[in-house]
C-alpha cells in the first residue's frame, strides 16, 4: 500500500517537474554547464542532457546510481559521479529510506546523510563519499548555467557556504528543494539561508521551486 501511494505521489511530482523545470531548460544549449546534485535515478539529468549541456550528475545512493548510469548511458555529455555533495570533502553514512529494504531502487529518493530525517532507517546505511560543492564549482573555472540541489536535508550547509563565497554570481540559476517539514530543526536552518538571500539581494537562488 505504501508503495502504491508513493507511486501516485511520484506521478504527480513528475508532472509538476515537467511543467516547472522545463521553464529553466530554455537557457541551456550545447556547451552550457549544468550540475545535478541528488540526481537519483536520472530523470532531471536526462532532461538536462537533452539540451546538449555538459552535465555533472552527483548521486551517492548505490542503487539509484546504477539506474542513473543506465538511463543516461547514451549521452556522452553526462558525467555520473557516485558521490554526494556537502560543504566539505568527507565520508559519512547515507541512511536508507525506511521502506528501502523492500525495494532499494524505488525508495532510493528518500536516503539521506541526515540521521534525524523522519523517514530514514537509522539501522541501515552505507558509507559514502561527499564532495565540497563549492570547491567543485570553483575547480570548473567556468560559469555554471544551472545548478539543481535536492540532497535530502543537507542543503542548508551547502547553501550557506555557497552564498558566503559568492558563488551564486558564478551560477545562472540555482534550484533547491528544501526539507523544512521532514527534519527536526530544519526550518530554522533554512530560514537562516532565506535571510542570507534577502540580505545579499540574491534573485537567482530559488528555494522550494517544486
Amino acid at each position: 500500500m505504501k508503495k502504491a501511494i508513493q507511486i501516485l505521489k511520484n506521478i504527480v511530482q513528475k508532472i509538476l517537474t515537467d511543467l516547472l523545470f522545463t521553464n529553466y531548460l530554455s537557457g541551456l544549449k550545447k556547451g552550457s554547464i549544468a550540475i545535478d546534485c541528488g540526481a537519483n535515478v536520472g530523470l532531471i539529468s536526462t532532461k538536462l542532457a537533452k539540451t546538449g549541456a555538459i552535465v555533472y550528475s552527483f548521486e551517492p545512493n548505490p542503487y539509484a546510481f546504477q539506474k542513473l548510469v543506465s538511463r543516461v548511458s547514451s549521452f556522452p555529455n553526462v558525467e555520473c559521479i557516485n558521490k554526494g555533495v556537502w560543504d566539505r570533502n568527507t565520508t559519512m553514512q547515507l541512511y536508507f529510506h525506511q521502506e528501502a529494504k523492500n525495494d532499494d531502487e524505488f525508495w532510493s529518493f528518500g536516503s539521506s546523510i541526515m540521521k534525524n530525517k523522519g523517514n530514514v532507517d537509522k539501522s541501515r546505511s552505507v558509507e559514502v563519499e561527499l564532495v565540497d560543492l563549492t570547491e567543485f564549482i570553483e575547480g570548473l573555472n567556468s560559469r555554471v548555467d544551472l545548478l539543481k540541489i535536492d540532497i535530502e536535508g543537507a542543503e542548508c550547509e551547502v547553501l550557506e557556504k555557497f552564498i558566503q563565497k559568492n558563488l551564486h554570481k558564478k551560477v545562472g540559476i540555482t534550484l533547491v528543494e528544501t526539507h523544512d517539514s521532514k527534519i527536526e530543526g530544519q526550518k530554522a536552518r533554512t530560514d537562516r539561508v532565506r535571510q542570507l538571500i534577502r540580505e545579499k539581494g540574491i534573485t537567482n537562488i530559488k528555494l522550494s521551486w517544486l
